[in-house]
């Protein structure tokens, strides 16, 4: 062909980069005209270059497009990944997380009871919403309260529901969260944190799928699928004498154990790529990655909060970020991850202590009878380690 016409040059290119977008392609070209070779950029070559060759120039082309490569195929592999590892708005490619959706898309195809159990942070609200809206009670509502965040003597009320006239206050009828869930899906959230009395109400539901209101004379049907979740150990809770051992029967006929985000240590990056992602947009800041040491330290990171407390960190990354690569001092992980060899004994000591301390009362949401049994402390020594480290319970 003439050396002016470029058509089976630009042919070739088109045809090549139809197999594969992904690797880099430098045009070089004779010709001073600059015609053909922004043609062929705009068809998704990566640069051009004339001849004759400059080597110094080439070698700078050649390292920025390999470094680009690299960035393109490790964004190719997250999204690969988020692809075959993604159900509704939970990522995982673990095969600890595909155990869990396996068990999302065949209870959903039923109608009974599921237990949703694991560690605070883990995403059970998230579960629980996607069997929901892969079940036949989709177009129904899907109604949520959680049982540790009311107090007991409101809690039968925003259940159950109450008459005009059941109490004071009671100027008004009004319906509960089992009856709002008629034709839906009814979700109780830290169940275990539920009363025996109202365990005892909420077993005679599940038996018989009726209820009545506080004040009522009659009761009525509700026609609600219950799905549960709990960070507790029930076994114990029920040895305890805290749970009935017969409401939890009915209630875990199916259970979905969710790992510890520890336990799926190759979800990480890909959870907080995306979360970067989504923050990155949401906050308009130019934040597109990670260093290799942020990387690292989330790798490294045994996150005793979970994916809440990843969620959390890449929040405050992004946010805190001035450049476009995430640093471990962005997520505040440099701390935890390395320890500095002029620490004396002391100070890595106390270091320790105030993780094993998180870890026991993120694990027990928060719950400090709970925290202090665990870390066998009484409550007071708990709440002076809490005042001394400046841990304070959310509200």
């Amino acid at each position: 062909p003439s050396p002016n016409d470029a058509t089976e040059g630009l042919a070739a290119l088109e045809e090549f980069l139809a197999v594969d977008r992904l690797p880099k392609v430098i045009v070089m070209t004779g010709n001073s005209d600059r015609t053909n070779a922004l043609q062929a950029v705009q068809l998704g070559a990566y640069d051009y270059i004339h001849k004759p060759i400059q080597l110094d120039v080439l070698k700078v082309i050649l390292q920025r497009a390999a470094y680009l490569h690299c960035v393109g195929q490790e964004h190719w592999e997250i999204e690969e990944k988020r692809g075959a590892g993604e159900f509704e708005d939970i990522l995982g490619v673990s095969s600890a997380m595909q155990r869990v959706f396996t068990m999302i898309r065949r209870v959903a195809a039923s109608d009974v009871p599921v237990l949703i159990t694991g560690e605070s942070g883990t995403g059970k609200g998230l579960i629980a919403r996607a069997i929901h809206r892969h079940s036949l009670r989709k177009a129904g509502p899907f109604i949520a309260i959680n049982c540790d965040a009311i107090p007991d003597n409101l809690l039968e009320s925003e259940l159950f529901g109450h008459e005009k006239g059941a109490f004071a206050g009671a100027h008004v009828q009004r319906k509960g969260r089992i009856e709002l869930a008629q034709g839906g899906t009814l979700f109780l959230d830290k169940v275990g944190e539920l009363s025996l009395a109202l365990q005892v109400k909420l077993l005679h539901f599940l038996e018989e799928q009726r209820i009545d209101r506080i004040g009522g004379r009659e009761e009525f049907t509700v026609d609600a699928r219950v799905i549960a979740a709990t960070s507790r150990d029930l076994g114990e809770a029920i040895q305890d004498g805290g749970s009935r051992k017969d409401l939890f029967d009915r209630l875990q006929v199916v259970t979905i154990c969710v790992p510890p985000l520890r336990d799926r240590r190759e979800d990480i990056k890909a959870l907080a790529q995306a979360m970067l992602q989504e923050f990155a947009r949401q906050f308009k800041k130019h934040v597109t990655g990670f260093t290799r040491q942020a990387l690292k330290a989330l790798e490294d990171y045994e996150w005793p909060g979970n994916v809440r407390e990843l969620e959390n960190r890449i929040k405050r990354a992004v946010v805190m970020a001035e450049e476009p690569r995430v640093t471990p001092e962005d997520l505040e992980l440099t701390a935890h991850v390395t320890m500095s060899a002029s620490l004396t004994l002391r100070e890595v000591r106390e270091s320790m202590e105030k993780d094993i301390i998180q870890r026991a009362l993120l694990g027990q949401n928060w719950n400090i009878s709970r925290a202090a049994q665990k870390l066998a402390v009484s409550r007071p020594t708990l709440y002076d380690m809490m005042k001394k480290y400046g841990f304070e319970k959310p509200q």
